[in-house]
């Protein structure tokens, strides 16, 4: 049985980019070889973004060997800033002897019930590249943030594609590209976008259509809209309104809501990709009400049925509406073309399935199925806001 990660990752590989990007010949991504992180700026920009003040707790999580450099320089910035350093916590094998404190080999060997307890007295977990939720600390931090305790800033530096839906391996052109982007974004622009586009969406229904058929709806009602803005400092923690709002994503982009389940009507049609581990063509979903009514596929349907059945109830429901409006992180469509981190950027739509909680839906269970659509148009009331993939406002 393939878990929430694997599913996520599945979706991913296999869902984001087929269609007609597919069709163009594909270039080399130019390399840029010899370029080198500017550890001091990307150090001072994560500083800014987290405003941290004194007396705050803070804990660094990553994995030896990659961005190691980082540690010394946000270290410094903590002490700096009045704040306690707590060390940096391996998500590896080895925990380095020089990363160690006392605070971090206190954690060392506890259960995820006794960890989350423990980081109750964290007040900010810098998640550095490499940590993620399938590591326990990172999983008992975000515990912490269900309690509306705490917050995190998630740095990471993943999530390139090509648009056959292979992963790419960090070179020197994706790191320059994600430097530029967490350097040079306007964040006051881009909150300012991101809120332009809740209070469109706010009492007026919102459509989703592609190319291949996809024409489904929903309204948002009074539903939190979490807004990957690069804000992650304690005073917007405090006004959060789910999980999400206290986990602050880096390099920044999208926005996310969780629509109201009676009000999602209509049709998901989605390009070949797999579902249990098969490959699937043409698969076509119907919901109303939110809720998954009927299915048809061209070929495998066995493979969502089998899937779903493994998922639940969960696997059945609408769960979330993500649009990305960071221009910095648009899909790079020159060359050989490619998506950048998870999505994030300019006109890229996300509609999923499963598990809402987080988001302050009502969709329960142990289901997420994140579904990327590169080509899609956003309608909001009569406003066009994307065409095929092009953020057109404001």
């Amino acid at each position: 049985m393939y878990t929430q990660t694997h599913r996520l990752i599945l979706a991913i590989l296999f869902v984001l980019f087929y269609g007609s990007c597919q069709e163009k010949e594909q270039e080399e991504v130019p390399d840029q070889a010899g370029f080198s992180l500017d550890f001091p700026a990307i150090s001072d920009k994560l500083l800014e973004r987290m405003d941290i003040q004194a007396g705050e707790r803070v804990i660094l999580m990553g994995l030896p060997g990659d961005f190691d450099a980082l540690i010394p320089l946000l270290q410094k910035g903590i002490s700096a800033a009045g704040a306690e350093y707590l060390g940096a916590l391996s998500m590896g094998d080895i925990q380095p002897e020089s990363w160690a404190t006392d605070f971090t080999r206190g954690a060392e060997g506890k259960d995820l019930t006794t960890l989350t307890e423990y980081f109750q007295a964290v007040d900010l977990g810098i998640m550095l590249p490499g940590a993620t939720v399938t590591h326990t600390p990172y999983k008992a931090m975000q515990d912490v943030l269900k309690g509306n305790s705490g917050r995190t800033l998630h740095f990471h530096w993943a999530g390139a594609y090509d648009l056959s839906g292979q992963e790419l391996p960090r070179d020197d052109t994706i790191d320059a590209f994600y430097q530029k982007a967490l350097l040079a974004t306007d964040y006051l622009q881009l909150a300012e976008r991101q809120q332009q586009f809740e209070a469109a969406m706010r009492g007026k229904r919102v459509n989703v259509r592609t190319p291949a058929g996809t024409d489904i709806s929903f309204e948002i009602g009074e539903r939190p809209v979490t807004k990957q803005d690069g804000n992650a400092s304690a005073a917007r923690a405090a006004a959060g309104k789910n999980l999400i709002d206290r986990e602050v994503e880096l390099p920044a982009g999208a926005i996310r809501v969780a629509p109201i389940e009676e009000s999602v009507e209509g049709t998901i049609v989605f390009p070949r990709m797999q579902w249990n581990g098969e490959w699937v063509d043409g698969l076509s979903m119907n919901f109303e009400k939110g809720r998954l009514v009927d299915f048809t596929a061209a070929h495998n349907s066995e493979a969502v049925e089998a899937e779903l059945a493994q998922a639940g109830e969960a696997g059945r429901s609408f769960r979330e509406f993500a649009l990305g409006l960071n221009p910095d992180l648009a899909i790079q469509r020159s060359g050989r073309a490619w998506m950048p981190y998870y999505g994030y950027g300019a006109g890229v739509v996300r509609l999923s399935l499963g598990d809402n909680t987080e988001l302050g839906g009502q969709v329960g269970g142990d289901y997420v199925r994140w579904n990327f659509f590169p080509d899609a148009s956003v309608k909001v009331g009569e406003d066009l806001w994307v065409k095929d993939g092009e953020l057109l406002k404001p």
